[in-house]
């Protein structure tokens, strides 16, 4: 029900609903807006993107959506990461990781 608190029990390599032990966190930070307007702004820290193997350019194809469908000249926005590094594996929908 609450993917932050489920985050920090798997970072700390505890079960679904087991008690966090408060002396094991020190401080927790979420900033989502705070975060997301850096992004839109082009705004921040360089950003490497890590992706699974043969999916380079699945975000710069996107949806292929735009609005002048019969335009000569695509003009693609910048992306928001510098360096894509693939990775050899990919989680499956059951959570198990694959190596590829």
């Amino acid at each position: 029900a609450d993917a932050a608190i489920q985050g920090i029990r798997d970072l700390l390599g505890l079960k679904t609903g087991a008690a966090i032990p408060a002396d094991r966190i020190g401080d927790i930070k979420m900033g989502t807006t705070v975060a997301t307007n850096a992004l839109l702004e082009r705004k921040g820290d360089r950003v490497l993107l890590l992706i699974t193997k043969g999916f380079r350019d699945a975000l710069r194809i996107a949806y292929q959506a735009r609005p002048d469908i019969f335009a000569k000249e695509i003009i693609l926005p910048e992306q928001v990461y510098e360096r894509v590094i693939e990775i050899n594996e990919r989680v499956r929908a059951d959570g198990r990781v694959e190596r590829l």
